[in-house]
């Protein structure tokens, strides 16, 4: 719904008055809205998103444009497109029913052109995004997605809104190394774990986050390392028979990622958090 407020002139004799202003209503016989399947993102995530646009009125509408702004932002000079469109995902349903797929332009902005809506009637675009390296992925981060529906003999856009936040928790990955390659039997052999947090939180205790493995071949006379401070036996458990080596509960964390916008392009960079593990002993 839309008001509007209008007033006439009158002109005589080289004179004008002015009547009194007007104000009426426009009533949308459209609406619209919008439904994210996921309410958080991180980078790379293909959220789904669901459009329904219902007709009050027994007249249907055709040659509908629904434009998506695909989460735009303004940064600078620039305007950034934090989703990217995933070619092919769209579906198009009529009271229900499964339609040819929509005309599509990828954008930015995406448009879906051709819709329809019968009199009393309904209509559902399904469709998926990519999150890509403009979304803003540091603690509090919101993308807000807005679709308008426009054409058809519309007097008014139609629009319909949903935001989703970013992830808050840590995103870990684990490499492992040795050194010397080849190791000479009774020489000291070295275990190196690499632990990265691309999440923009650190972890935490209630995280629990442990190493396990089971070193082969089997080291004796170990010494332990986490980011370069010596552990005694307190911090780990290791079985010298089998090999199985544990991190004690609460030993190891890792520290947050950073994220640092590019002034020249406006992507995000991504510099994981981290954390080393050594193990060192006799073959």
């Amino acid at each position: 719904m839309a008001s509007f407020t209008s007033t006439a002139t009158l002109s005589y004799a080289g004179n004008v008055t002015t009547s009194n202003p007007f104000t009426g209503e426009v009533l949308s016989v459209l609406s619209a809205t919008k439904t994210p399947v996921l309410s958080r993102y991180s980078v790379g995530d293909r959220i789904t998103y669901i459009i329904s646009i219902v007709n009050a009125v027994a007249t249907a509408f055709t040659g509908l444009t629904v434009t998506d702004s695909l989460g735009s932002y303004t940064f600078g000079a620039f305007t950034l497109y934090p989703m990217t469109y995933a070619a092919g995902s769209a579906q198009y349903f009529v009271n229900g029913t499964l339609q040819a797929a929509p005309s599509v332009t990828a954008g930015p902005a995406l448009q879906f052109t051709g819709i329809s809506i019968p009199a009393n009637g309904t209509a559902l675009l399904i469709y998926e995004a990519q999150i890509n390296s403009f979304a803003p992925l540091s603690v509090g981060s919101t993308l807000v997605n807005s679709a308008t529906v426009t054409g058809g003999g519309l007097s008014l856009p139609v629009t319909a809104t949903a935001a989703i936040t970013g992830k808050n928790a840590p995103d870990l990955t684990i490499t492992k190394s040795i050194s010397p390659v080849p190791v000479r039997e009774n020489d000291r052999l070295t275990y190196m774990f690499v632990i990265q947090n691309s999440g923009n939180t650190a972890t935490s205790a209630t995280d629990n986050v442990s190493v396990n493995d089971t070193l082969v071949p089997i080291l004796t006379g170990l010494t332990v390392t986490f980011n370069g401070t010596a552990w005694d036996a307190s911090h780990y458990s290791y079985h010298t028979t089998t090999g199985a080596f544990s991190t004690a509960p609460g030993q190891v964390w890792v520290p947050a990622a950073i994220y640092t916008q590019d002034l020249s392009t406006g992507r995000w960079i991504l510099t994981p958090g981290v954390s080393t593990l050594q193990i060192t002993g006799t073959v």
